[in-house]
């Protein structure tokens, strides 16, 4: 299998901005995370990127932890690349960005993002935020990122 990021490439360990602040999601984020897409599943069935069903779907917080295990894993293996959102004051989580490989695609990656429905006005400045992000300082020539209006 061909490695999804060089293995030069140096993973950004994250993104700041007025409104938000991304760092790699772990089972240290399990309340929060857990709190975040349990409080908000039908808003983030609506997003744009999320149209098959598969998630969100009931989950108890032992597998929530084990969902962010295996992220985490994935990250330090470099075969994707998840990161959570958090409030920059209150250090909240307020959602997630998903950055994984796409096969049998013309794109190199694929890009998923939520935020929690308490924070539904900061889900097209952070995809403007990551998609500019992805442009300036990821390796990919392509990524496939739901559009928002």
């Amino acid at each position: 299998m061909a490695e999804f990021v060089p293995a030069h490439f140096e993973v950004p360990p994250g993104l700041e901005t007025s409104g938000f602040v991304l760092e790699p999601l772990g089972p240290e984020h399990n309340e929060q995370d857990y709190d975040a897409w349990t409080s908000s599943m039908d808003h983030i069935a609506e997003t744009p990127g999320y149209p098959d069903g598969s998630w969100p779907r009931e989950m108890t917080r032992n597998e929530n932890r084990a969902d962010l295990q295996r992220h985490a894993d994935d990250f330090r293996n470099r075969t994707g690349f998840t990161y959570t959102v958090l409030d920059p004051a209150s250090r909240d989580v307020i959602g997630c960005v998903y950055i994984y490989p796409l096969p049998d695609s013309d794109h190199d990656a694929c890009t998923l993002s939520w935020v929690r429905e308490s924070h539904a006005h900061l889900d097209t400045p952070l995809w403007r935020a990551v998609s500019e992000w992805l442009d300036s300082d990821w390796p990919f020539a392509s990524v496939e990122y739901a559009p928002r209006t």
